[in-house]
């Protein structure tokens, strides 16, 4: 009998699929494929199932004893999608876990030297026709960044559990010191009894007020995390403490500063995941509040008349008596913003700060920078900003803690928010309120408060998931390089004193 190239007759690989076919538990044996004259089957019929096909004509390999096995051709396997991670990875260190850090520094660090600058180019001139040093304005505002400086340090130091456990006491102190303005310490400026005068400095209490609401707001909203879903837990006692705050604040006439405190509120209750409901029930009460604010309280009627010239066009910049009417300030803001142009009149060189502007150097030095700077500079200016609020947004989406997240969220609703109201009042869009631009305007307390709420920020973003061993590797990079200064310094020390023995 001939054999065939598995080595097998007919009857014993019948024998054999029969076998496997009962022990797989079949009903009946499938009949074997026909083989050809070669021992390889035909194409279109399929080996039996009980059987395993032992050669083939293009993969069998010959064995020691004679017959042959079958190698499979290796398929081709799919390549795995790559990552989402990947799509970014052309962002390098610009994604890192330091990113939000460095972020905050540059920009705080950059908007304070433009602060400073601004603040010496546009009181210069009125500083000279009071009769003053042209450096006064500057030299204070100096000595306020000097001293907000290590207050930023500080808090940029502080552990988060610190701020969790004083956000009561620094709130109640926040309110006690906004109810002196209604002692005899009181000082109204411009028609705002929001000033405590301590003799031989001024203190605007409204200001610490905003980064201890902040504070608080993240400690009663995020230890209720889970319970915000009904309105009494959302209420009770951020809403009571919020508006003892805001109404302590409208109280003396400061309806600016209330707005922005407003929009702090607003932003703390949005990330902490208040029903919408409420938010908007919240806002619908805010704006009756504005407008009581506006028509019942205000005593000044200047104030009315301003409002009602922003909204009703009565502001005509081609107006040569504009300086007789309410539009007088926003008509030389926008004067100012127009004569910089693109590249601006150059940096000392504005014209409405001749006495000409009101407030050039506080709320409205915002039309002096595109005045002297141009475009570009406004545009940097709102850049800086811009970046502010994108690393704070990158702190409230990387930390998991949710107090970090609420007091952040406040502070840069605050921050960002009073950039845009005061941008928006030299504009024209928005009346004028009095709200100074942060970082930016002259103002001690404003200057050392807004310093201070970044540095809770900066505090927040060392804390970020991978920040600490970023920081910690950070350290050794800088040793090491300090290490390798010191023994090239080592190694010259005895040329140099050959050098000077010659």
């Amino acid at each position: 009998m001939a054999q065939t190239t598995s080595g097998r007759g007919p009857a014993q690989r019948s024998a054999a699929g029969s076998s496997r076919a009962s022990t797989a538990g079949t009903p009946r044996a499938k009949s074997p494929a026909p083989r050809t004259a070669s021992g390889s089957t035909p194409s279109g019929a399929r080996p039996a199932t009980g059987a395993r096909s032992t050669t083939t004509a293009a993969t069998g390999l010959p064995t020691k004893d004679g017959t042959t096995r079958r190698t499979r051709t290796p398929r081709p396997r799919p390549r795995p999608a790559k990552p989402a991670s990947s799509e970014r990875a052309w962002l390098g260190q610009w994604d890192s876990a330091v990113t939000s850090y460095y972020l905050l520094v540059g920009a705080t660090t950059l908007l304070a030297i433009i602060g400073l600058v601004m603040v010496l180019s546009s009181s210069a001139i009125t500083e000279i026709a009071a009769g003053k040093s042209p450096y006064g304005a500057f030299l204070t505002q100096a000595q306020y960044a000097l001293i907000g400086l290590p207050v930023l340090l500080v808090a940029s130091r502080l552990p988060t559990s610190v701020y969790r456990h004083g956000a009561w006491p620094l709130l109640i102190f926040s309110l006690c010191l906004q109810l002196m303005i209604f002692s005899p310490l009181g000082h109204e400026v411009n028609g705002n009894l929001n000033w405590i005068n301590f003799g031989s400095f001024f203190v605007q209490p409204s200001e610490p007020a905003k980064l201890a609401l902040a504070v608080w707001l993240g400690v009663v909203l995020g230890r209720k995390q889970h319970l915000l879903g009904s309105w009494k837990h959302a209420i009770v006692p951020a809403v009571p403490g919020a508006l003892l705050v805001m109404g302590l604040v409208l109280a003396g006439h400061d309806l600016g500063t209330m707005l922005v405190i407003l929009i702090l509120v607003a932003g703390a209750f949005f990330v902490a995941g208040v029903d919408w409901k409420l938010l908007a029930l919240a806002g619908a009460g805010a704006a009756v509040v504005v407008v009581v604010g506006f028509v019942a309280m205000q005593q000044n009627a200047n104030r009315m008349n301003r409002l009602l010239a922003t909204y009703t066009n009565v502001c005509d910049t081609s107006d040569a008596n504009a300086g007789s009417s309410v539009c007088y300030q926003t008509v030389h803001g926008l004067w100012a913003l127009g004569t910089g142009g693109f590249g601006g009149v150059g940096l000392g060189a504005s014209r409405e700060k001749w006495s000409y502007l009101p407030e050039a150097h506080n709320d409205f030095i915002f039309s002096v920078i595109g005045e002297e700077l141009g475009l570009l500079g406004t545009l940097l200016v709102l850049a800086l900003f811009a970046v502010l609020g994108l690393a704070m947004s990158r702190v409230i989406r990387r930390h998991p803690d949710p107090f970090v997240k609420i007091t952040t969220a406040g502070i840069a609703c605050w921050i960002v928010g009073q950039a845009f109201i005061n941008i928006g009042v030299v504009i024209g869009v928005i009346p004028v309120i009095g709200v100074p631009l942060p970082l930016v305007s002259s103002g001690g307390s404003a200057l050392i408060t807004t310093m201070a709420a970044l540095g809770v920020v900066i505090s927040f973003a060392r804390n970020e998931p991978g920040a600490k061993e970023a920081f910690a590797a950070r350290g050794s990079v800088v040793r090491k390089s300090l290490a390798v200064v010191g023994q090239a310094g080592r190694r010259a020390l005895p040329g140099r004193r050959r050098a000077q023995a010659r």
